[in-house]
């Protein structure tokens, strides 16, 4: 792998990229007409607290390849099923995808700031993440409205199917649970829009690493932008043409990104809680881009056809808007749409935690 050259492109071709723009990505209201504050300054993300020191548990992270496997509770359109598969495919290295590589920055390199956490053996973060098996239960064999517990039962389910269970895969495998808006979940964005733990071997028989993500439905915020929010101004389009799942692709991402740094609850985390955490992207909610915080999304790019806001481009020509997760050797919230990481900065980061290890 070329590590340097993943890392390094982005630097050079964002510096010169006349797109980038900075803006609230929805309104201040809670769909009640009331003011609130922006996603920077909510806590709807599983654990997300006031800023603590980051510390390492000397638990394992998701060092061996990791296998995403989806499971679609309610009804789902294909189209909404290839987005989010496109993103889980896009997060592994460009040689390791089909067709041509993804342009800087793409979502690979937001990947690999991940990827600088380790274990007590000095072992990363996996760069090989695969889309693994799928279940769908369109039929809701759990009913439309779930609680947390719920959610684990719904695993079980899947991996204990007369038909085509989805594999016990206990070495890298994590388990993704995806409701459709039909589906209503105990606290949905009111407290939490994902959350991410390991099942229980009394409720599934087995420990196994697991997030649930649910689809938006009206006013829920999210980081694509609702149309009217800015008098005068064009509304920006969601990447992939759907405000809802391009919404959910960012959820998707946060808690990716947590389950492979704190799959078990007690590898990287801040706080003194293991049961309520502040985890790796817990610490950057709200930012996508240089300049983000508050109710800011930070410097993103526009795609001149569409004017779909993004930051990271994927597989099959997909853009994606996900947001930054805490780099633990610069110690900030940082992702390979960054202006002002410089090559030295970036080149000594790299070197330093991946090492031998950066396989």
């Amino acid at each position: 792998m070329q590590h340097h050259g993943v890392l390094l492109l982005p630097v050079a071709i964002l510096l010169v990229a006349p797109l980038a723009v900075a803006w609230r990505p929805w309104p201040r209201m809670n769909g009640t007409g009331e003011d609130v504050a922006g996603l920077g300054a909510s806590k709807k993300f599983e654990g997300s607290s006031d800023f603590v020191k980051l510390e390492y548990h000397m638990g394992p992270v998701l060092a061996a390849a990791i296998t995403v496997h989806p499971i679609w509770y309610g009804s789902w359109p294909a189209a909404q099923k290839r987005v989010i598969r496109a993103f889980i495919r896009s997060l592994s290295p460009p040689e390791q995808q089909q067709g041509t590589a993804p342009a800087p920055p793409s979502v690979a390199a937001w990947w690999r700031t991940v990827r600088l956490y380790t274990d007590q053996t000095s072992a990363n973060v996996s760069a090989t993440v695969r889309l693994g098996a799928e279940k769908s239960d369109a039929r809701m064999s759990r009913g439309a409205r779930l609680s947390r517990m719920d959610i684990q039962r719904v695993v079980r389910d899947a991996v204990t199917a007369r038909t085509r269970p989805l594999p016990v895969d206990s070495s890298g495998g994590v388990y993704l649970v995806l409701t459709a808006p039909d589906v209503g979940v105990e606290d949905f964005c009111s407290t939490v829009c994902g959350f991410h733990y390991f099942t229980f071997p009394s409720v599934v028989g087995y420990t196994l690493p697991y997030a649930w993500v649910g689809t938006p439905r009206g006013g829920v915020r999210l980081p694509v932008r609702h149309p009217g929010v800015r008098a005068g101004r064009r509304p920006e389009a969601p990447p992939n043409g759907d405000v809802g799942v391009d919404g959910m692709v960012s959820v998707i991402a946060h808690e990716l990104a947590e389950m492979a740094s704190n799959p078990l609850a007690n590898a990287w985390y801040a706080g003194g809680d293991p049961s309520f955490p502040t985890e790796i992207a817990d610490l950057c909610e709200g930012i996508y881009g240089t300049g983000g915080g508050g109710a800011y999304t930070g410097q993103l790019l526009t795609d001149g056809r569409s004017g779909a806001a993004y930051n990271v481009n994927g597989a099959g020509g997909r853009k994606f808007l996900v947001q930054w997760v805490w780099n633990p050797v610069l110690s900030y919230c940082s992702g390979p749409n960054a202006l002002d990481q410089t090559v030295q900065t970036t080149r000594k980061a790299v070197t330093h935690t991946l090492g031998n290890n950066g396989h």
